[in-house]
């Protein structure tokens, strides 16, 4: 049975998310720096109490299984909770749900040892630490099979050599989980492997630390892997899993981006109506103007087609229990998501008109983010052959030179049917 309507208890707790989002988390991002500089003395002072009222409320790490001390909510439960919390930059990590934790936190949990849980899942989970997915080259970019990081077998253990691009948080995280060659002869999709690395291991050198225009710090590393010791125990899943490992959380990850996406969009809509119902010039607001109330419609328009995609999409995987199932799917938010938030970012800065251009607003950075959401996990083009390859695996080709569907065969098919 279809249904839009959410249920009266679970509304009481968006209503909940929404506005102690609005009243306490947004104004973080005014007096704070980067959400993973979870020690900082002022993260602590500012940002534990929240932390705490959320648990409190039982609403601490809703992507966790109960098992892991979470409600194992469905996608489409999550989606809506990233729709509120998602609108602040400190939201997702006072929920619990920060990337790339979350994501790392399933693959720990799928394919960690008891130790490895006890000593990084748990502290992660707590957000006592955070941590880093270290995948990136800078000269493969987001094509691993271009990677040349390699973890060669010596003695009882790996030795990692090679480079690694963006690997966001590096700077402030307690262990990498990194993906190197261990098979360089292998079938492409079998020649790599996954580990787990406590960031203090000998060897690992962050080169430097980039930065992201409207970003607070510099977080996005180049890290550079010099005879990195591990142990045997630390490859998580099998030798030449790691594309079968990293899946774990790819999908996932991807969802919450997109969900995270849309309440950015939407803060931004929020913020052009308020201006354009605000400004008057020429003897009438903003909002009178009917090119200006075309921007109103077209932004509200693909905002609710990118929350029905997303919704969807949800819906489904909470169905099938199964991220292959909704691949085509999943892609298709991923494709869509950067156009969504530049477009809506782009026409609320033009109706602020030199005041969006500044610094006082956030438009800028939304733009630039618009940008970054298209290359982070897999580039916007990638998405779109993903969707369009699995839309024509099922089309079956015409029997004949002309088409099935032409006037003239489709009247002699009719004539036969109905002679």
């Amino acid at each position: 049975m279809w249904s839009f309507a959410t249920d009266p208890d679970f509304q009481a707790e968006i209503d909940w998310i929404d506005t102690f989002t609005r009243e306490k988390i947004e104004p973080l991002e005014y007096v704070l720096g980067s959400p993973w500089d979870i020690h900082d003395p002022e993260f602590v002072r500012l940002v534990r109490p929240l932390q705490a009222e959320v648990k409190a409320r039982g609403l601490w790490g809703c992507h966790l299984g109960p098992e892991l001390g979470g409600k194992g909510y469905g996608q489409v439960k999550l989606a809506l909770m990233n729709e509120q919390f998602g609108r602040a930059r400190f939201g997702p990590i006072v929920f619990g749900a920060q990337a790339p934790d979350t994501g790392n936190s399933e693959i720990l949990a799928h394919y960690g040892t008891p130790e490895q849980k006890k000593q990084f899942l748990e502290p992660l989970l707590a957000n006592e630490i955070v941590s880093c997915f270290s995948i990136t080259e800078p000269h493969g970019g987001a094509d691993p099979l271009g990677f040349k990081t390699t973890a060669v077998q010596e003695g009882n253990g790996w030795v990692i050599n090679g480079e690694k691009w963006f690997a966001s948080n590096a700077r402030y995280a307690a262990f990498y989980i990194i993906m190197a060659v261990t098979d360089p002869d292998a079938t492409p999709y079998r020649r790599m492997s996954m580990f787990i690395v406590p960031a203090d291991t000998p060897g690992i050198d962050i080169v430097r630390n980039y930065g992201v225009h409207g970003e607070p710090g510099d977080t996005h590393g180049h890290v550079r892997w010099t005879n990195v010791r591990v142990p045997p125990e630390n490859m998580l899943g099998g030798r030449g899993d790691a594309f079968i490992v990293a899946q774990v959380r790819l999908s996932g990850g991807r969802m919450h981006h997109a969900m995270r996406t849309l309440a950015l969009a939407t803060r931004a809509f929020e913020m052009m109506c308020e201006r354009v119902a605000s400004r008057v010039t020429r003897g009438e607001t903003l909002a009178n103007k009917q090119m200006v109330q075309e921007k109103i419609a077209d932004s509200w328009i693909e905002l609710r087609q990118f929350r029905l995609l997303i919704l969807e999409t949800a819906w489904l995987a909470d169905q099938n229990k199964d991220w292959k199932a909704v691949r085509k799917n999943v892609a298709a938010v991923k494709a869509i998501m950067p156009k969504i938030l530049h477009d809506i970012s782009s026409r609320a800065l033009h109706l602020h008109g030199s005041l969006g251009l500044s610094d006082d607003m956030p438009f800028v950075e939304w733009l630039v983010n618009s940008f970054h959401v298209g290359l982070a996990d897999g580039p916007t083009e990638v998405h779109k052959v993903t969707v369009a390859k699995e839309i024509l695996k099922t089309v079956k080709p015409a029997g004949g030179v002309f088409p099935s569907y032409g006037h003239a065969a489709r009247r002699a098919q009719a004539r036969r049917l109905y002679s």
